[in-house]
């Protein structure tokens, strides 16, 4: 008797309709099948929701409003820098205000375009170049066929500028993460495209920075070019985050979540300054949790298992193209760690000694110990690590203590699903 076909065998055309692949058979109707997510865009990052949905950021909505207002009458908007920390609802902010702006200058007859450059993607000064570039180019009014590649930033520019010329009075263009731009001159040309005569055209930059410092790290000229509006978001509170977690109950069908998992996920995220992003993830995660498991109700196991789940692949988020180099010292920060709790930092060369161990057990180079000190103040930078200096004691002169920003748990389990760490991982767990 011929063997029925596996569902998990490769698909080889033995389905005459590719919707009958059990593989992916999803039958919306099937009693056995858990029925989780309603709208589960909601629970998106990067998602931005009408203003109902906006929760807690009235006064930064309208303060940042009041800087792009002019468009809307065909005038210079102003430049605007926004400060807070992850999860505090700075992009969401920027973009659903820009979105506005340019809605009710449209219908006064203004012509404006609006980008949203992610700098953690795009950092060099010719990716964000070609993005704002492509992404402004129209095509049917232009004539310009803009390569993806080829050519450097000096040629994106030279098309930007009679993009602007041709198809708009206006443009804002959102910059987030700002701070990982790997070169400022960027903000320089943007903002003062039209002071220079290069592009008739009003053009605005909202950056969007985690680091509070981020503008005293900007040269003289950069600082007198942008001339701009500066705010600081603050953290949610646990209330309001519960409020934001209500106003996205629907991305779920009616009675899925249980009574304790909204104000659970609400709590977790609060003490991880207010992160509302975060919670949102934890409660996506939760949510594809039970999906998984099949079954119908949301609960608190979900939530805390969702937020192991979601804070590693922030992690993750956060390391990435990180180099192999920079992973071994996490690990070898985070085994100190580990192994001596009550202490609450760790000289450059403790960390360089175990360092060493580190890559000679997974047979990698072993780096200068100048060259580790300078990657942990770089993870500093990058908030992965916190390095603060210490007097030391008699005889002793200062030096830095570094300790890992997040759980040490977290750290190991993610640069441990690195592939490249692999014999770490097996040594680690006596694989």
């Amino acid at each position: 008797m011929a063997e029925e076909p596996s569902q998990l065998s490769d698909f080889d055309g033995r389905y005459e309709d590719p919707a009958d692949d059990p593989l992916f058979d999803f039958d919306e109707d099937d009693p056995d099948r858990a029925n989780i997510f309603a709208r589960k865009e909601l629970l998106k990052v990067g998602h931005v929701p009408e203003s109902g949905r906006i929760v807690g950021r009235d006064g930064e909505i309208k303060a940042v409003a009041a800087e792009l207002r002019p468009i809307v009458r065909g005038d210079p908007p102003n430049n605007v820098i926004i400060y807070g920390k992850t999860g505090t609802g700075k992009s969401l902010v920027a973009r659903h205000v820009t979105e506005r702006a340019r809605r009710a200058a449209e219908s006064n007859g203004v012509s404006v375009g609006t980008v949203y450059v992610d700098c953690a993607q795009h950092n060099t000064q010719t990716r964000v170049a070609r993005t704002v570039t492509r992404s402004l180019n129209e095509t049917d009014e232009t004539d310009f066929d803009i390569p993806r590649a080829g050519i450097g930033s000096g040629e994106y520019y030279d098309y930007l500028w009679e993009i602007l010329d041709t198809a708009y009075e206006s443009v804002i263009i959102i910059l987030d993460e700002v701070d990982r731009l790997d070169d400022d001159d960027i903000l320089m040309q943007l903002s003062r495209a039209r002071e220079s005569g290069k592009a008739d055209c009003h053009l605005g930059v909202i950056a969007v920075s985690n680091k509070i410092e981020y503008r005293d790290q900007l040269n003289e000229r950069v600082k007198s070019s942008l001339r701009e509006e500066e705010f600081v978001f603050q953290p949610y509170d646990a209330n309001q985050l519960r409020e934001i977690m209500k106003h996205r109950r629907d991305a779920f069908h009616d009675g899925v979540l249980s009574d304790d998992v909204i104000p659970l996920t609400a709590a977790l995220a609060a003490q991880e300054h207010g992160d509302a992003r975060k919670a949102i993830e934890i409660l996506r995660h939760a949510g594809e949790l039970a999906e998984r498991e099949n079954v119908d109700t949301v609960v608190e196991e979900h939530v805390r298992d969702a937020q192991e789940w979601a804070e590693i692949d922030r992690f993750e988020e956060l390391l990435r193209g990180s180099t192999t180099q920079v992973k071994f010292i996490l690990y070898s920060l985070a085994l100190l760690t580990e192994e001596n709790p009550n202490e609450d930092g760790f000289s450059t060369n403790r960390i360089y000694e175990r360092y060493q161990a580190t890559t000679e057990k997974a047979d990698a180079k072993t780096l200068s110990e100048h060259r580790v000190y300078e990657l942990l103040k770089e993870q500093a930078f990058l908030g992965v690590v916190e390095s603060t200096r210490t007097g030391g004691g008699r005889g002793e002169g200062s030096y830095l203590e570094h300790r890992l920003v997040q759980d040490t748990g977290i750290v190991l389990k993610s640069v441990l699903r690195d592939s490249r760490l692999e014999d770490l991982a097996s040594s680690r767990f006596g694989r």
